[in-house]
């Protein structure tokens, strides 16, 4: 959102140290504000953990015009959930005589995503969709559960902190994602009716590694390959994911590159140059646009930084890749492991014990690289 690493951000995982909540500032400048200087509309729709209520980390104070969604981690756990919030109001959903709410909340975001570019179609608009598929809780449509049921070697997942038993784990997960990737679908389909498809950029991404969490297990369809680790692992099985940039008559199709080091913090000077608008100072992020409109290699000579604190009073864990070498560090107090990923994708041989050089350089960086 702001164009920093974790390592100057504000807000740098969904707890402080002590086990606050901790929102944007006031000061902090979002991607959203940036377009918003430049004319133009911004929406966002899904799951926000910036702000809570009251505080000045909320969506409509951070640069959004509209918003509907969650305002909470732990509540976006839930796919039929029993309230949501729509700009600075709570809209609450109703439970059937058995005591079940029946609204799946991904079909409540991709109609409100729809009425946003329909409704936005004539001006420019910037639309984020932080979508919860597919997310801690296993909860699938049936039309989309029936296209796999039976289809695996399938596993039970029991009840969990009051959400029922799932009998086809390795189903319903596969129908999950293909409940996002029809949705994605429709969101194409819909800039194609409105006559915008040629001048909107599309970005596909995940903001983390294969999970396993309440019974979506990384391991059912090989969600890592061949990289090391799962979501909150810094090695690259929990940072490492892959991005598709869709812009008709600007990006060519089918067009695969590895040669340049992209992360999310490189959004936000990106949009900004797109939309001709001013960047704030002190972004740790660069533009990527050469990447995306000419295939010209970017970001591979600078550090990228990744720090991750998985619960309250728990130790820190950082990572750095420069260029083919990537360090990391599991705790506070552990070792420094260095990988080269050029030859080892997996990080399986830690060449640090055989490199006091790399190590030097990379533990200068660490010392200066959070405030």
């Amino acid at each position: 959102m702001t164009g920093q690493h974790t390592g100057h951000t504000t807000v740098r995982a969904n707890f402080g140290p002590d086990g606050e909540r901790i929102p944007l500032n006031d000061q902090d400048i979002t991607v959203a504000e940036v377009l918003k200087s430049a004319g133009y509309t911004t929406g966002m729709i899904g799951k926000w953990g910036l702000g809570e209520p009251g505080t000045t980390g909320l969506p409509n104070n951070q640069g959004f015009d509209h918003w509907f969604g969650f305002l909470n981690q732990h509540n976006a756990h839930s796919f039929y959930p029993p309230y949501l919030w729509r700009n600075d109001r709570i809209v609450y959903f109703n439970e059937n005589e058995n005591g079940q709410r029946q609204t799946y909340v991904q079909d409540l975001f991709i109609e409100d995503a729809l009425l946003f570019i329909r409704t936005n179609k004539d001006k420019p608009f910037f639309l984020y969709l932080p979508f919860t598929l597919p997310h801690t809780e296993l909860a699938a449509r049936d039309d989309m559960l029936e296209k796999y049921r039976g289809r695996f070697d399938d596993v039970p997942f029991p009840a969990k902190d009051g959400r029922p038993p799932v009998e086809e784990a390795k189903a319903t997960y596969a129908a999950m994602v293909s409940t996002l990737d029809h949705d994605v679908g429709r969101v194409l389909r819909e800039l194609e009716i409105q006559g915008v498809a040629e001048n909107t950029l599309v970005i596909f991404t995940s903001d983390n590694g294969a999970a396993t969490e309440d019974g979506a297990v990384a391991e059912y369809f090989n969600g890592s390959g061949p990289l090391r680790g799962i979501k909150r692992d810094l090695y690259e099985g929990g940072i490492r994911v892959p991005m598709i940039a869709s812009w008709p008559g600007k990006i060519a199709a089918g067009v695969v590159d590895e040669s340049s080091h992209i992360v999310f913090w490189d959004f936000l000077p990106t949009f900004a140059e797109l939309a001709g608008a001013e960047p704030p100072d002190k972004l740790d992020g660069i533009s990527i646009v050469p990447s995306l409109l000419e295939g010209t290699a970017v970001g591979n000579d600078r550090p990228l930084y990744w720090e991750f604190r998985q619960k309250p009073h728990t130790e820190m864990k950082q990572a750095v890749r420069w260029g083919r070498w990537k360090a990391v560090r599991t705790g506070e107090l552990a070792e420094l492991e260095i990988y080269d990923l050029k030859t080892d994708v997996g990080e399986t041989n830690d060449i640090a014990p055989n490199n006091p050089e790399l190590v030097r350089k990379f533990e200068a960086y660490l010392a200066s690289v959070r405030d």
